[in-house]
């Protein structure tokens, strides 16, 4: 019988490796405070310019505070950034130029980055379009990077390595911060020059160290992820060598201008605020994967990771099996959501994605995935992936209506 009894009994079962993330949150959150006190933050940087945004000085501080958290040289945190997406995009079309190779280092990448690269679409000034070569290392059968062949995978041409962190809509495990810094160290082995960039979404928080801090030249993200601590209400960042992330400030504005511009409103004291939260909403977030884990793997259903294993992102992956139970669990979620809990969510075609998605969210920020939110393709084998998540209580609560709905596996 299907009882949310069962969440009970996984909080319960879970609650050494709980102990163990409140412990992190402490070692991150002491790293973001020593990065505020060093550079002085104060609420005079929480007021907003408008028109360009020349001399922003809360916007400058949070660049250099960033930098600092991320060990990072520098950084452009911008709300003009649309999404994860655009912040990757701005970094590639920085750094790459007309022959250069894009070599994705962990299989295809996320489908909204297909037609980014141009391997789908086509006439909308891909880096195909601009003459960026393309190639991917696929996953060894059991879904891990190929050590192997990633030891002579870097040509001549190869400008730049892609190292996605999050599973994305793949059933494989995110990559570790330990597997990031040997993936950097065997494409350096073969040419210094190749930059490794690594698309960091989901990941900022999710361990005490991040990409750039294990030699990454570059990296990328979204604030309503992660760094965004659930009240950002929109925008992106890119991290790491002050050149490179000169380069995507660039793309995002125009040569010469660059990370000068960017006009920041009033959404300042926010910007701030959410990456002060942020290690707690991310730890949040990873109590509520395990309890996710925990509970569909005792109903019989593929999980990914497994209930034991460290988070290495806040994506929880169960295979469902079948379109109508990714709906039913999709429309639990929505209907144990703050916000919009009356409406239902349908398969529907999506921008930058190939397959109809099926989307819960009922979050304060639209599309944020800080906040609890659950989706899938309509295609087989009909996983849900399941994302963040302010306080795993309300996990816990959503959690129990999606099981009544779905029953074992």
């Amino acid at each position: 019988m299907i009882t949310p009894q069962l969440v009970s009994e996984a909080e319960a079962e879970l609650l050494q490796i709980f102990v163990g993330l409140d412990v992190q949150v402490k070692e991150n959150l002491g790293r973001v405070l020593e990065a505020f006190r060093a550079e002085r933050v104060g609420v005079h940087h929480f007021a907003g310019v408008s028109g360009y945004g020349h001399d922003d000085l809360g916007r400058e501080t949070l660049d250099r505070l960033y930098a600092r958290v991320f060990g990072a040289e520098a950084a452009a945190v911008r709300i003009q950034f649309v999404s994860g997406t655009h912040a990757i995009a701005a970094a590639l079309f920085g750094v790459l130029r007309p022959g250069d190779e894009l070599l994705a280092i962990a299989g295809a990448p996320y489908d909204t980055l297909e037609e980014v690269i141009g391997t789908r679409g086509e006439g909308q000034g891909s880096l195909k379009d601009f003459g960026v070569s393309y190639r991917e290392l696929a996953l060894t059968e059991s879904g891990e990077v190929d050590w192997q062949a990633l030891t002579t995978a870097i040509r001549p041409n190869t400008r730049l390595a892609l190292i996605q962190r999050s599973c994305g809509y793949s059933w494989r495990r995110s990559l570790s911060i330990d597997d990031i810094a040997r993936i950097v160290a065997l494409v350096k082995s073969q040419n210094p020059d190749t930059v490794c960039f690594v698309d960091n979404c989901y990941g900022e928080f999710i361990e005490t160290r991040e990409p750039t801090m294990v030699g990454a030249d570059l990296m990328a993200g979204s604030l309503i992820k992660n760094p965004g601590g659930t009240i950002a209400p929109a925008g992106g960042y890119v991290a790491g060598r002050a050149d490179l992330v000169e380069a995507a400030a660039c793309r995002l504005t125009a040569p010469g201008i660059g990370s000068s511009g960017g006009a920041t409103f009033d959404q300042n004291r926010l910007l701030f605020q959410g990456l002060f939260l942020a290690p707690q909403m991310v730890a949040e977030a990873m109590k509520g994967s395990h309890l996710i884990a925990w509970v569909c793997d005792r109903l019989g259903y593929p999980v990914q990771p497994d209930p034991w294993e460290p988070r290495r992102d806040v994506i929880q992956a169960v295979r469902l099996g079948s379109a109508e139970k990714l709906v039913a669990f999709c429309r639990a979620i929505q209907q144990h959501s703050p916000i919009g809990a009356y409406l239902d969510p349908v398969p529907a075609p999506m921008p930058g994605y190939e397959s109809d998605l099926v989307m819960a969210g009922g979050t304060f920020i639209d599309g944020s995935t800080s906040e609890f939110s659950a989706d899938g393709p309509l295609r087989e084998p009909y996983t849900v992936f399941c994302q963040g998540g302010s306080h795993h209580a309300q996990v816990a609560i959503a959690l129990e209506a999606a099981i009544a709905a779905i029953g074992p596996a």
